[in-house]
């Protein structure tokens, strides 16, 4: 097939290449071997395109593809970063609506969705997202049908259900960006306190993405140290109602973002990146996010098929495990708790 390029179009000889370049005598022909790494993102605003920049800056892909209903506004996204491409690694960029250009992904990134009305119900809102997402997971599933699927929307744990009822893969390649972000503002806020590195600090937040989130204390270290125990041993004392008040801290970090700008989009950004590098380059790293939790946990019935966050081994085949969590009386109360109301959900939705 004759290479095009968008200059090509505007009358430039299509073997001008070979007025700058000679070719060296006796060279072997291109390896075989080589593999090209493909990333597509599904939805082109703010948290998609934050994303999509973040992997370019990152150099986590050969190929990025993005997909948007909106053409026009994603060609001009898609130039947009095209422009940039004497400051980023060498990236191949293509946008369409139509979802062929993500033909042999390797990873397809989900960050389209129905936003909330007002007065509109939780479960109307899932079922509208379910509506949009009979539309974008098949066609995915079809065109690269051995990718993982990385669902970003919102409320991600149900629309990971969904993603992974939809695409018939098996339940590693589909997992939810779950508490990923929000594990990264608890050490923040941690880190700030203690006055260290954020890397240096351990801390998950587990369960349902959102305000019923269920923070670990009991397995919060910092430098390998137990936060909690030492307290305890220097006979400092706490109180639960203000760990409560930290972990609703975490919560409303991201409504203060909205109040102030609008949207969330870079740190999202920066954590779904994280994701895609654990993912991608097989570096087998623990991360909270949201995955299926059949027969995983105490909390949940057996067989019930909810997708919560906890502590995952990830790789290049997607989830390769689970950390085996220690939970206190009341986190297993909290997590059963939002097991329940997902599992009470998603059986409105006749999947």
């Amino acid at each position: 097939m004759k290479k095009t390029s968008s200059l090509s179009e505007l009358g430039l000889a299509a073997d001008a290449s070979g007025l700058i370049f000679r070719p060296l005598p006796s060279a072997a022909p291109p390896s075989p071997s080589s593999r090209r790494t493909k990333v597509s993102v599904i939805g082109a605003g703010n948290v998609g395109m934050a994303i999509a920049q973040t992997i370019l800056t990152q150099d986590l892909a050969d190929d990025l593809s993005l997909v948007d209903a909106k053409s026009d506004k994603l060609r001009g996204e898609m130039l947009d970063l095209q422009h940039a491409a004497a400051f980023l690694p060498r990236t191949h960029i293509k946008a369409s609506t139509d979802y062929a250009i993500t033909a042999g992904s390797d990873l397809c990134i989900v960050t389209a969705g129905a936003r909330q009305i007002v007065g509109e119900s939780r479960l109307d809102l899932v079922q509208r997202n379910l509506t949009l997402f009979r539309e974008i997971i098949p066609p995915l599933a079809e065109y690269s049908p051995d990718c993982i699927i990385l669902v970003v929307s919102n409320p991600v744990d149900v629309l990971t259900y969904i993603a992974w009822k939809l695409s018939g893969f098996p339940s590693n390649r589909v997992i939810g960006s779950g508490t990923n972000l929000d594990s990264s503002r608890f050490r923040f806020l941690l880190a700030e306190h203690l006055e260290v590195n954020a890397q240096d600090v351990q801390a998950y937040m587990v369960g349902e993405h959102g305000d019923s989130s269920v923070a670990l204390w009991s397995g919060i270290t910092v430098g390998g140290v137990p936060l909690l125990s030492s307290l305890e041993k220097q006979q400092i004392a706490y109180e639960q109602e203000v760990l409560e008040r930290i972990r609703q801290a975490v919560v409303n970090s991201a409504y203060e973002v909205i109040r102030l700008k609008g949207y969330t989009s870079w740190a999202i950004g920066y954590s779904v990146a994280s994701l895609a590098r654990s993912i991608l380059r097989d570096q087998r790293r623990i991360h909270p996010v949201s995955i299926l939790a059949r027969d995983l946990l105490d909390g949940v019935p057996k067989g019930r098929e909810v997708f919560l966050s906890l502590p995952a081994l990830l790789g290049r085949s997607g989830v390769l495990g689970v950390t085996s969590v220690h939970l206190t009386d009341e986190e297993a109360v909290r997590l059963s708790t939002s097991a329940s109301t997902l599992w009470e959900i998603q059986q409105e939705l006749g999947l």
